[in-house]
């Protein structure tokens, strides 16, 4: 029987090859790189700068009066929605309960929305609280809205941490935001 790459000790030498292919994702150290973990206020927040722009620009689906829904610009799945606060807070228990009650309010639209423009089969929903929690802006508080279809995912994701996405942005945003009146 054949030893594998994983079985010895040799694969973690530098230089020597393992029995991994590698799939480089350099656009993303743009996002990486502007330091999105230390967002602290307001001044360095893209989820406080969003609103300022048209909905086209920062990817906004639906607005309301405490919260927004726009699109995440790095999305695991075409449609991977957010739900903001307009307020800069980190977590969910700083929510007032008219945020609160919107938060959801707007988390279900944007789910029955996505269903109407993508007939999706299932949804993750999450809130990734503190920068331990997972949350990449962890200053501003935000719940994500995953669609998820039979089969949406492959190696891609957990090997070479990168997605392929069939639909631009701009076509799902247009696509969600068209179907979020009859949500």
């Amino acid at each position: 029987m054949t030893q594998q790459p994983w079985e010895t000790d040799s694969f973690e030498l530098p230089g020597v090859p393992d029995a991994f292919q590698r799939l480089w994702t350099p656009h993303r150290e743009a996002y990486q790189s502007k330091g999105q973990d230390q967002v602290t206020g307001e001044h360095n927040c893209p989820f406080c700068a969003a609103p300022g722009r048209s909905d086209e620009e920062s990817l906004i689906v639906a607005r309301g009066r405490h919260c927004y829904v726009l699109l995440n610009l790095y999305p695991y799945n075409p449609g991977h929605l957010l739900v903001c606060p307009y307020r800069h807070v980190p977590d969910l228990t700083d929510l007032t309960e008219q945020e609160s009650a919107e938060f959801i309010a707007l988390t279900q639209k944007a789910m029955r929305a996505l269903r109407g423009g993508a007939d999706p089969a299932g949804f993750n929903l999450g809130i990734n609280q503190g920068k331990v929690g997972g949350a990449g802006i962890a200053a501003h508080l935000h719940q994500h809205v995953i669609p998820r279809w039979s089969g949406d995912t492959n190696f891609l994701p957990i090997i070479a941490q990168t997605k392929s996405l069939s639909v631009t942005l701009g076509e799902i945003r247009r696509l969600v935001a068209e179907a979020w009146g009859d949500a």
